[in-house]
């Protein structure tokens, strides 16, 4: 049984990971700010709330993740946010995130932590910028 080389699906599988996160975080960002798709808890939730407040960065920054533009200090954003999500909504319920419901907002801390130090991967914004073809393609006009 022969194995696929790492070092091609790695970056690449990196880059889903990113996609796939910030699409699940843009949900949540839609669903308290606009009641889509409509979830109960979130039902005539104040823009100014806490929750609102995270709305906001879920918004902004899962379309920054799906893009993979400001990917590093977004993600590192994002991992703050998840971990005060724990500890003001989970924790004091219980320690145990499987007790307390925090496991999504725990697994999605971690994530973004790895991401911001990751970064993007190669299907992203930030790696066609440092790749100068963005650059490139403004100046010929192409």
């Amino acid at each position: 049984m022969t194995m696929l080389p790492s070092t091609i699906w790695a970056p690449r599988i990196l880059s889903v990971l990113r996609i796939v996160v910030g699409l699940i975080l843009l949900q949540y960002g839609s669903a308290k700010l606009f009641g889509w798709p409509a979830v109960g808890i979130f039902e005539n939730l104040k823009w100014s709330s806490l929750f609102g407040i995270a709305g906001f960065f879920e918004l902004a920054g899962g379309t920054l993740l799906i893009l993979g533009l400001f990917t590093r200090p977004a993600a590192f954003v994002l991992s703050g946010e998840m971990a005060s999500a724990f500890f003001i909504e989970h924790f004091p319920r219980s320690f145990f995130p499987v007790q307390s419901d925090g496991d999504l907002a725990v697994a999605l801390c971690f994530t973004f932590l790895y991401l911001a130090f990751a970064g993007g991967g190669p299907w992203s914004l930030d790696a066609m910028f440092a790749a100068g073809k963005l650059d490139t393609a403004a100046q010929t006009g192409r």
